[in-house]
């Protein structure tokens, strides 16, 4: 049978996908050649524009769950770390503007990821998504019109195919989409394991000539990295004697490890990006279009963001709401936040090394993070609360993710996000942008204070906001809409979510 959209890959990334492709009326499948869900450990949490981007769709108790089942009462606040240094929660600016825009979702980003993923297999299949499990891609062909799809349980045919597979996606290797990057230089594991002497382990991140391994927090859990040039075979099943082997290698002990409680996994600091996000009718998302070291979970918030940020432009074209040229927007606005990441996680390198060097790096890198603005600074980048959209447009808001916004009735604008589409809140009297948007986007009315107007797109960017009363049409010739100025908006509408009304 043939679908607008093929995904490959039910994890996280391909998940969300899929369900955004859904909740736009898109028909859509889902193929993993893994025939259960993935176990391993891997993320243990999720950033604010994640976690945003799940309270749209009205997921936001159930996150709420997940995070007191896995922390229980604790009112802890997250942070991080930056390489195995703690950020201190007493040492940040809460009130700083970035992170006080941002709370509604704070009692929901300690999720570990395969409490995650099931949640999310839940959400696609309440859609109507199907995945199909146990099938494995071997052969693409982009025929201009569609694509025909190789599996192992036969050929299949699809009008786009998006790579969610991944950093050793076969999607992007089928496609030639070159992978360019930089090598690994170490092994990483992480596993929950039941210590016969856990006395012999310090607490928290521990560096030592041989590496750096961290003991908890939570009961059991241990992280090691070694700078050893990468592991021969990253794909070997991982055993407690991997684990313990590594473990005293770095910690220089002979602790005994008697079981384990997790799925450990295996990683390294490969770190690379691929040369185009799309190629004709085939994209990639989430690590099939980059990989780095997994250090506060990035990779899983990173390709979140790029499935909300190509899911609802994928669906405009297919629906023919609007021209293939939006799906340029895709790669112009993801790879720079991919870029960053990329560094962000190869600075952390550099600073775990055990040699003299490194180690004077870290002392002036922990000095820095030991003050009010090094702490806030570091929480503001692993929260994703600086992320930006290029937008032309001088409003603060303007290609930010919008921040939360209280209404009169007692109810939040993500409360009305959770059809999808794009939103426009309308705060002026007698609600002078509401027929701008009528049947581009759902208007929500407010009699509360705070800016005046404000377009959100389905990802949670805003296109344009306007704090400015006056309403004097302005000359309808540009695709760059002036957000200081509320007539703007009918250019940023156009833009975005289509000629018609």
């Amino acid at each position: 049978m043939s679908v607008d959209v093929t995904v490959v890959g039910a994890g996280p990334v391909g998940l969300v996908l899929a369900a955004e492709l859904a909740l736009a009326g898109v028909s859509v499948r889902v193929l993993e050649r893994r025939t259960a869900p993935d176990p391993a450990m891997k993320a243990q949490s999720i950033n604010v524009p994640t976690a945003e981007a799940l309270d749209r769709r009205g997921l936001l108790p159930a996150l709420e769950q997940l995070q007191r089942e896995t922390l229980g009462e604790s009112g802890l606040r997250f942070t991080g770390h930056f390489a195995g240094m703690a950020l201190d929660p007493g040492l940040v600016d809460w009130a700083d503007p970035e992170l006080a825009a941002h709370t509604a979702v704070e009692g929901a980003r300690m999720i570990p990821q395969p409490r995650l993923e099931a949640l999310l297999a839940g959400y696609a299949e309440r859609l109507g998504v199907v995945v199909r499990r146990g099938v494995a891609v071997t052969a693409l062909e982009d025929t201009g019109e569609g694509v025909v799809v190789g599996t192992d349980a036969g050929p299949l045919r699809t009008g786009w195919l998006v790579g969610c597979d991944g950093g050793h996606s076969t999607v992007r290797r089928l496609a030639g989409i070159a992978f360019p990057g930089t090598d690994p230089e170490i092994t990483g594991y992480q596993a929950v394991v039941d210590i016969a002497d856990p006395e012999k382990l310090a607490d928290g991140w521990s560096w030592s000539p041989h590496g750096v391994y961290r003991h908890g927090p939570q009961p059991g859990r241990v992280a090691t990295v070694e700078f050893d040039g990468g592991p021969a075979d990253r794909t070997a099943p991982v055993t407690r004697a991997d684990i313990q082997s590594s473990l005293r290698r770095v910690s220089g002990t002979d602790v005994t490890l008697t079981a384990l409680r997790a799925e450990p996994t295996r990683w390294t600091d490969n770190t690379r990006q691929a040369s185009a996000y799309r190629l004709g009718r085939v994209l990639l998302a989430g690590d099939a279009a980059h990989v780095h070291p997994p250090f506060g979970g990035q990779g899983l918030n990173l390709g979140v963001g790029d499935a909300v940020n190509l899911g609802w432009k994928l669906a405009a074209v297919v629906t023919g709401r609007a021209r293939e040229g939006l799906l340029d927007t895709y790669d112009a606005e993801r790879r720079p936040v991919g870029a960053w990441v990329l560094d962000w996680t190869r600075a952390q390198i550099g600073v775990l090394r055990g040699d003299p060097k490194s180690g004077a790096l870290r002392g002036v890198v922990r000095d820095l993070l030991g003050t009010r603005d090094g702490t806030t600074y570091a929480v503001k980048q692993i929260a994703g609360v600086t992320q930006r959209v290029p937008l032309p447009g001088s409003h603060p808001w303007t290609g930010r993710h919008v921040p939360d916004v209280p209404l009169s009735d007692g109810s939040r604008l993500a409360d009305h996000a959770h059809a999808g589409g794009f939103l426009l809140l309308d705060r002026t009297p007698g609600a002078v942008f509401a027929e701008s948007a009528r049947g581009r986007a759902r208007v929500v009315r407010d009699d509360g204070t705070g800016v005046l107007g404000a377009l959100v797109r389905p990802d949670g960017v805003v296109a344009w906001a306007t704090d400015a009363t006056d309403t004097t049409d302005a000359p309808d010739t540009t695709d760059a809409p002036d957000t200081t100025d509320p007539a703007g908006l009918e250019a940023a509408l156009r833009r975005w979510a289509g000629e018609g009304r």
